[in-house]
């Protein structure tokens, strides 16, 4: 009897997880961004994501860079976003890259408000990501964005605080690089139905 108790109580358990949204709050000190994950379409993306969620990698970290039509090199394939990274003493302890997850075969898109890892090549990824300001199909898979044609793994997309990534889009910046930086105050989950 006790066998088949675990069993159910495991069985229930394990539904709640998958049904359950997993979200996280970026706190910011220009405000906060709440962004909702997508486990199951890009649960490798998403799991290193928590990583360094969990382990408060990004805390203290920054929003460090601004691409827009003032500042854009690539004339070809412009594109409207900001990226962020990890406090630079822990960008050290980082952990190893991980697989690209394309969106050809994770079906989610780079539209406005799209959380995405940040990469060099396939498989580089590790923990600095970006937010798009607007859709962007040339980050996509095949899209002409990077020069291999991979695109970026999208992971999550902004539920709310898309006036503050635009804020931090508009902020003053030499070429790419924000004046002054925005400092990531903490990044948590928000569990929630």
């Amino acid at each position: 009897m006790k066998l088949l108790s675990n069993i159910i109580s495991w069985t229930i358990l394990t539904a709640s997880l998958t049904t359950a949204q997993v979200s996280v709050r970026i706190e910011t000190e220009v405000g906060d961004i709440l962004v909702a994950l997508y486990p199951e379409k890009a649960p490798k993306t998403v799991s290193n994501f928590l990583r360094y969620v969990d382990g408060g990698f990004y805390n203290g970290g920054s929003f460090y860079r601004t691409v827009r039509p003032d500042n854009e090199v690539r004339k070809d394939s412009p594109i409207e976003v900001i990226q962020a990274g990890v406090h630079p003493w822990k960008e050290r302890n980082s952990f190893a890259p991980i697989p690209l997850e394309r969106t050809s075969s994770t079906g989610l898109s780079h539209v406005a408000g799209a959380i995405s890892m940040a990469r060099t090549s396939p498989d580089s990824a590790t923990s600095s990501f970006f937010i798009c300001v607007r859709d962007y199909p040339s980050l996509d898979f095949g899209g002409k964005r990077h020069v291999d044609g991979q695109g970026f793994a999208v992971f999550g997309k902004v539920l709310k605080g898309m006036e503050v990534v635009k804020r931090i889009h508009a902020m003053r910046a030499e070429g790419q690089a924000l004046m002054s930086p925005v400092r990531i105050l903490s990044v948590e989950r928000v569990s929630h139905r």
